[in-house]
């Protein structure tokens, strides 16, 4: 009679009983979790497993054969990893670094005019984010025009001015290459963290502000006390989201380097697509993508858990 019965159950019946369990949950995260699968999981998986294999283009009569850890052996006695290894550490402290600073330095003067309601400060705002939205391809290509050691406007006022003998090409010198990038890199850039930095300001209450004055807290005893603390977690978060783009980004020095001169501004993102993209050497590319993979996430991890962002 019972088996009778569940025959006539009909689907919504079926549905409701299937609501009442745990199943349902992890039913309505299925899509999700396909979703993840596809753009994330097998992505990153098939590059570690392309980093274990041979793989060039432009030899595919040799196929896609196990080397097992070949190309990890081959990047220790590279040279140019070692020198892309050293410009990469170089190239996101310093810029992570500078990109902070004079993000928060223009979010705290955006904060102040925009809570005196000074005209025209909405548009200045907007300017100050200009650089951000604007294409790196067109950043450089811009930066690189102003730079030119013989049509530059910049090496023109730097040598009226008297800060040069003569025009440079800042680009062509090894000494000059990445500080001259990293400049560039730090105009483009820094409205990231305004942008963040502003937000979490405009949202710190003004009462804070009033009792820390009433108890004798200066401009500074504020910033540190209260500022720095309630911004914390933006801080952290917007500084692992601009390594993590540092690190992967190699656009501005594509366009103004290309890595030289020589190797002084060659870095592991610029040289694996060198390897990919120039060399058709598929698989020491993937090599060197899992190599940055494991060092953007012992940085991540190291990083949040000495900020203490996640105790509190």
């Amino acid at each position: 009679m019972s088996a009778l019965r569940q025959k006539t159950l009909n689907p919504l019946t079926y549905l409701a009983l299937l609501s009442e369990g745990p199943l349902w949950a992890y039913t309505l995260l299925l899509p999700s979790l396909l979703l993840v699968l596809a753009v994330l999981i097998y992505p990153v998986g098939s590059g570690i497993l392309l980093s274990f294999q041979e793989m060039r283009l432009t030899r595919p009569d040799l196929g896609t054969p196990f080397v097992g850890l070949q190309h990890y052996l081959e990047l220790r006695s590279d040279p140019v990893f070692r020198t892309s290894l050293f410009n990469t550490a170089v190239w996101v402290v310093a810029g992570t670094a500078s990109q902070f600073f004079v993000g928060l330095v223009a979010a705290l003067a955006l904060n102040r005019v925009l809570q005196r309601a000074l005209p025209g400060m909405r548009l200045a705002r907007v300017l100050v984010l200009l650089p951000w939205v604007m294409p790196s391809v067109v950043t450089g290509h811009m930066w690189a025009l102003m730079l030119d050691s013989r049509l530059g406007v910049i090496n023109d006022l730097l040598v009226r001015l008297g800060f040069l003998d003569a025009y440079k090409a800042f680009f062509a010198d090894a000494s000059t290459a990445l500080p001259t990038v990293l400049i560039v890199s730090l105009w483009g850039s820094f409205p990231f963290f305004t942008l963040f930095f502003l937000a979490g300001l405009q949202g710190i209450p003004d009462e804070l502000y009033e009792a820390g004055a009433v108890d004798g807290a200066g401009h500074w005893l504020q910033f540190r006390h209260i500022t720095l603390p309630l911004l914390m977690p933006i801080i952290v978060a917007t500084i692992v989201l601009r390594v993590i783009g540092m690190v992967n980004a190699p656009d501005l020095l594509i366009v103004l380097t290309g890595g030289g001169p020589g190797h002084a501004t060659q870095v592991l993102s610029l040289y694996a697509f060198q390897k990919a993209y120039a060399e058709f050497d598929f698989g020491y590319a993937a090599a060197i993508s899992v190599v940055m993979l494991l060092l953007l996430m012992a940085f991540t991890v190291v990083y949040v858990r000495i900020s203490g962002v996640m105790k509190e």
